[in-house]
């Protein structure tokens, strides 16, 4: 079947649709019901069905004859270690350890944070927890206390896993202090925390701490408990613009139905193929597609302990790729324009043989049409830009090369996938032309495994997404849809500018300044202007090796914009930067980048992958006349 038959499908019977999808999960009682209208614009999906996820991630596959495929495989540059773990060693470590948890008193329902780095056990612990029914909540490991205590107030878990270290390239990150003054801070107490000891930093226990291998050892294997279909999986905090984060909660019968349905139908890998996705597991990214979905399909995932570049080069990515005979890659467009710029002809990639790399997907930040086009001219493979959010857990849109690989457009993530009407709202919340920018929704009800609330918080999750176009989901994303159905993610809302009363996407202006030969990585934010209400500002990261005048390539880059859009995108002003600030995950933080400029009140933002940028920052907007 086409694509288009496929979406035709689902439009013409979207619980038929799902229903025939659940077929390929393991059930203890398969739903006879879809879709459920909760009233006030609240769904839930297979409410009448009983499941366990980790029988479907190990156990299934350790029955079915196939416990000798590598589930996981570590790769960690940082401390020189490599291991293959099998399904049916992993289901073993995986049974232990939920039995140990047990013993230490957590139950079905009970919350479990966990707080670790890329290492094969933070998937262990993920697992264990839904093996037994706990609802388990990552937090990126080495998180600041502060922001770690508030979500140990919002989840009130009963345990803690943490490892005793994270390691940077050149630095251990000891966790333990961390945790210890989240936990003071915090007015909830958990019960026990549960340290994994690393060899590069032993951490110092306390009367509440027990070592994780000291209660492995003691605790004998546990059966999977079958938990209601509408039960939490997971609760992911995601960002709020409050300032307290959104406990986004993925309801564990969608997220195993939806979640192995795009593996074949998405990113086209059959059981038994190498799925490497470079991301984190605290991240969406890491959850759907380092631990859940690989291992839901029988794939083998990779868990990568590492940076696209400095571990220890800009060649790491073709290694792994190399070594492990990886089928389909996964990973950020920010982490492919660091390895861009510190080699920006692919010189390393000939290093390596990737005769087994068949497809690159990109997503977590806009993929500028400049990055695509030097990943495929050097990679040789379709590569991919699909767009999603922490909230839909998988693919809103995307090219489904299982199905049908569409034609490529560059700046487009391709088509809706089954289960998402999308559609470009003016204000009033009416759909506007082909062509035309617009708030992008997505209509109710969302299909199986997206969020049905945020963790107690039903009113917050109406008022961040449901309250400004009735019945639809707002995404808080711009852009516009062309004749061909195609989407264009151009901006967060937030970041579509107003200049003289013209609506301008800065991600528009990002892709003119990406083509410059010279220019690595970009950022335009719109800064406040008496005269024109906003005006851009681009800030521009050149690549490894440049040595031509700046302003000679400032005055490039705005004749490039003058030439591309037009003189009605007023753009002027740029200036060179060394490093843009972003989050882990690698977006750019272009909203505190406007705060600081127009001289407004910000708040450090938890996510930050190095403070000091923004430091380097307003003193480029101070030489420029903006942060006063």
């Amino acid at each position: 079947m086409s694509y288009a038959e496929v979406y035709a499908q689902w439009e013409k019977d979207p619980e038929g649709f799902w229903l025939k999808a659940a077929e390929a999960i393991d059930w203890v009682e398969a739903p006879k019901t879809g879709v459920t209208d909760k009233g006030n614009g609240f769904y839930e999906w297979f409410a009448d069905a009983k499941v366990n996820t980790c029988w479907n991630a190990l156990d299934r596959h350790v029955e079915a004859g196939r416990g000798d495929q590598a589930a996981i495989i570590y790769d960690s540059p940082m401390t020189g270690t490599k291991r293959s773990i099998s399904y049916s060693d992993l289901r073993d470590e995986v049974a232990v350890f939920a039995g140990a948890l047990a013993a230490q008193g957590i139950e079905k329902g009970d919350r479990v944070i966990i707080y670790m780095p890329m290492v094969p056990e933070a998937l262990t612990a993920m697992l264990a927890c839904a093996r037994i029914g706990a609802i388990h909540s990552v937090v990126f490991g080495g998180f600041a206390s502060n922001e770690l205590a508030v979500r140990i107030d919002d989840a009130t878990p009963k345990a803690i896993i943490a490892a005793s270290c994270g390691l940077e390239p050149g630095r251990v990150v000891a966790y333990k202090p961390l945790l210890d003054g989240a936990i003071d801070m915090a007015a909830h107490k958990p019960e026990v925390c549960v340290i994994l000891q690393r060899d590069q930093e032993l951490a110092p226990m306390g009367d509440r701490d027990v070592d994780w291998r000291e209660i492995a050892s003691a605790a004998d294997p546990i059966d999977c408990v079958p938990v209601e279909g509408t039960h939490p999986a997971y609760i992911l905090y995601t960002s709020g613009t409050t300032g307290q984060p959104k406990g986004v909660m993925r309801p564990t019968a969608g997220h195993l139905v939806a979640l192995n349905w795009t593996m074949k139908n998405i990113y086209d890998v059959d059981p038994g193929e190498v799925f490497w996705a470079a991301s984190d597991v605290g991240w969406v990214v890491g959850h759907s597609y380092i631990c859940y979905a690989p291992l839901i399909h029988g794939n083998t995932t990779i868990v990568f302990e590492g940076k696209p570049v400095g571990t220890p080069d800009a060649g790491t990515f073709w290694r792994v790729i190399s070594e492990h005979k990886v089928a389909s890659f996964f990973t950020a467009p920010t982490a492919f324009r660091a390895v861009k710029r510190e080699d920006p002809t692919g010189a390393m990639i000939k290093d390596y043989d990737l005769s087994s790399l068949r497809s690159v997907f990109l997503a977590g930040e806009r993929a500028d049409p400049d990055t695509i086009t030097w990943a495929e001219s050097n990679l040789n493979v379709p590569v991919i830009d699909h767009w999603w959010q922490t909230e839909t857990g998988y693919a809103i849109a995307a090219n489904p090369l299982g199905i049908e690989q569409l034609p490529v457009k560059l700046g487009s993530p391709a088509v809706p996938m089954p289960g998402y009407q999308v559609d470009i709202l003016d204000d009033g919340g009416h759909p506007v032309a082909a062509g035309e920018l617009g708030a992008i929704a997505v209509k109710l009800p969302l299909p199986p495994g997206t969020l049905p609330t945020l963790w107690n918080a039903d009113a917050r999750y109406q008022s961040s997404y449901l309250n400004t176009f009735p019945g639809y989901y707002e995404t808080g994303d711009a852009g516009m849809k062309d004749e061909d159905g195609y989407l264009y993610i151009m901006a967060r809302t937030d970041d579509v500018i107003n200049v003289a009363g013209h609506r301008l996407s800065t991600g528009g202006m990002e892709e003119v300044l990406a083509e410059h030969p010279d220019v690595a990585e970009c950022a335009v934010i719109g800064v406040a202007d008496q005269l024109k209400g906003q005006m851009p500002l681009g800030f521009l990261c050149l690549n490894a090796g440049t040595d031509r005048p700046h302003e000679e390539i400032v005055s490039e880059v705005v004749k490039l914009v003058r030439e591309k859009i037009g003189p009605v995108a007023a753009f002027k002003m740029a200036t060179v930067v060394d490093r843009l600030p972003k989050t882990r995950s690698g977006k750019i933080l272009r909203g505190t980048m406007v705060s600081i400029a127009d001289g407004k009140d910000w708040k450090m933002p938890a996510t930050i992958d190095d403070p000091v940028i923004l430091d380097e920052i307003t003193e480029a907007l101070q030489s420029l006349g903006y942060a006063k």
